[in-house]
């Protein structure tokens, strides 16, 4: 592969930083990979095991970065942005992985410099792993990587990212930042929640039922427990920063879910049955889309620590 960055700046070292880096090294898009994170001993792992550099703070790691990638939670980036600020290289692109977008552009952007491209984006990627050993490199496989590039963003600086983002094996496309924040509320926030809802309703039930909700978990409650384990300071930011849309298709939930409690008050098989067969297809069209896989465990059979190594 072409080197599409010469020094790229990784600013947090989660799940998407360390398999943006795994990615990077693996085609050999990036010179050089240098990274931060507050934590000591984050740095210490990724400096073992995916950047050519780690320092201790973000200003020190953008200085002379062609690319710098906002990896830190969406209540972090502002911080993180008036931090960098100085020190951004003229020309550089700055981009984020942060599943909200309004909030980061009013965040983040008037700390950008003149000179520099700013490109918020968001990869529809990820595990219920949190931390710099979950990284792996095939995580963006065939996966959509949604860009918000502003009004008179530069077409090149676009074309450069979206370079990098096909290179690692993403499906990018363009939207406008308050679409964006509708469809993630209805595909993936609200999805969250509803699984955090469940699983502290059987937390409750568990100590009525002496653990039998636990012990006998069938793929249903496995499932939502999978998502709601998902890192909590980056789903509470999710939903301060993003609660206008959150709302909005948690009413629309709500008004369904009071028609299927009518339904099965009144036993109304027909309205269930003609219900689930509509919202089967969406499944089965999810999965002829590539995005998911029909196998049991859903394809996430996955051990972080082996897929970073490449096995």
């Amino acid at each position: 592969m072409i080197v599409v960055f010469d020094r790229v700046a990784l600013i947090g070292l989660g799940l998407i930083a360390g398999s943006m880096a795994h990615a990077m090294r693996a085609q050999g898009l990036a010179r050089e990979i240098v990274g931060t994170a507050k934590s000591a001993e984050t740095r210490a792992i990724a400096r073992e095991l995916f950047c050519d550099r780690v320092t201790e703070t973000a200003a020190e790691a953008v200085q002379g970065a062609d690319l710098v990638v906002l990896a830190v939670p969406v209540g972090a980036m502002g911080a993180i942005a008036a931090e960098i600020a100085p020190h951004l290289k003229p020309g550089a692109v700055v981009t984020d992985v942060g599943s909200v977008k309004g909030a980061v552009v009013d965040a983040v952007g008037p700390h950008i410099p003149a000179g520099v491209h700013f490109i918020p984006g968001h990869p529809m990627a990820g595990t219920e792993y949190s931390g710099p050993r979950s990284g792996f490199a095939t995580l963006f496989q065939n996966r959509w990587w949604l860009l918000t590039p502003p009004a008179g963003t530069d077409p090149a600086a676009l074309a450069r990212l979206r370079a990098l983002l096909e290179a690692m094996g993403a499906k990018v496309d363009t939207m406008d930042v308050a679409h964006h924040d509708l469809v993630v509320a209805v595909v993936s926030h609200a999805p969250h929640l509803i699984a955090y809802t469940m699983v502290g309703v059987a937390d409750h039930m568990r100590r009525v039922s002496q653990a039998e909700i636990i012990q006998y978990s069938a793929a249903g409650f496995r499932d939502f427990t999978r998502i709601a384990a998902s890192d909590p300071v980056m789903w509470r930011d999710v939903f301060l920063t993003n609660k206008d849309a959150v709302l909005d298709i948690l009413g629309r939930f709500t008004e369904e879910l009071f028609v299927l409690q009518r339904a099965i008050r009144m036993g109304d098989g027909d309205h269930l049955h003609a219900y689930f067969t509509r919202t089967r297809a969406i499944r089965r069209g999810i999965i002829e889309a590539g995005q998911d896989t029909a196998a049991p465990d859903f394809g996430r059979g996955v051990d972080p620590a082996k897929a970073a190594a490449g096995e």
